[in-house]
């Protein structure tokens, strides 16, 4: 039996799903139905092995990032290998921690490139494949700083809202030709690149304090919600936001 969340028969990339976050997006929408392709730089391993054990077929593609130079390869490959794109998912990003006095525009330079610039460049590749069939879902992967300006991570910030902004920017010109642009704003999550917080034993009583869930969110508290904006039940669903922060932004 059918529902609105089935993605069978769909296909979806997903980037830096090596771990943490962009490997429980990979996993939840293949055990949703769809096949998925992963690129990033490291060899996702266990995430194509998780992937298949869902019974859809995993695609690597290996690529770095930080630069716009292999976003045409990765649609190519994507549409060579599964034979069609309806879902993107813009999950890789990195983060760099300086006081904002002593923030070098080395560390500047890297955090805009990867979050920012190579997400809607590889979200424009994909667009145009996705007109051309006359649909498709795109979504960015936000952060809590989309919405607030954190502390130490400046071009974090910046290039998260930024996210929010193209986002809302992709949908007006998309939405009419079939695509749906969203986004995901995960709370704290435990991963890689909240390590430090988490060490941190007074920020991360601060953060505790703050959360009304009262506990870090895990990465596959992310992958419902990225299933249900893939999915035709979001058909209706264009330039929004969605927060998945335990009620972070509530309090």
């Amino acid at each position: 039996m059918t529902t609105p969340f089935d993605l069978s028969g769909k296909t979806a990339l997903v980037t830096g799903a090596n771990t943490g976050i962009g490997q429980a997006i990979a996993v939840a929408l293949s055990k949703a139905g769809a096949d998925v392709a992963v690129a990033g730089r490291s060899a996702p391993t266990e995430t194509l092995a998780l992937i298949e054990a869902s019974g859809r077929k995993a695609v690597n593609i290996t690529a770095d990032l930080s630069s716009t130079e292999p976003v045409a390869r990765i649609v190519d490959e994507t549409l060579s290998a599964l034979g069609r794109l309806d879902i993107l998912v813009n999950n890789a990003g990195i983060i760099r921690r300086n006081d904002a006095v002593d923030f070098t525009e080395e560390d500047w330079d890297a955090v805009i490139d990867t979050n920012l610039k190579t997400l809607f460049f590889l979200s424009q590749a994909a667009a145009k494949s996705m007109i051309a069939q006359g649909a498709g879902k795109i979504i960015n992967i936000a952060s809590m700083l989309t919405f607030q300006g954190g502390i130490r991570v400046p071009s974090y910030t910046a290039s998260k809202s930024g996210v929010g902004g193209l986002t809302k920017a992709m949908a007006n010109e998309w939405a009419a030709k079939g695509i749906n642009v969203n986004a995901i704003a995960p709370g704290y999550i435990e991963t890689n690149n909240t390590a430090a917080l988490q060490a941190d034993e007074n920020r991360n009583r601060q953060i505790m304090e703050r959360i009304p869930a009262g506990r870090w969110g895990k990465a596959e508290d992310i992958g419902g919600a990225a299933v249900f904006l893939a999915s035709s039940a979001a058909d209706y669903v264009n330039g929004h936001i969605l927060a998945v922060d335990g009620g972070w932004l509530a309090r």
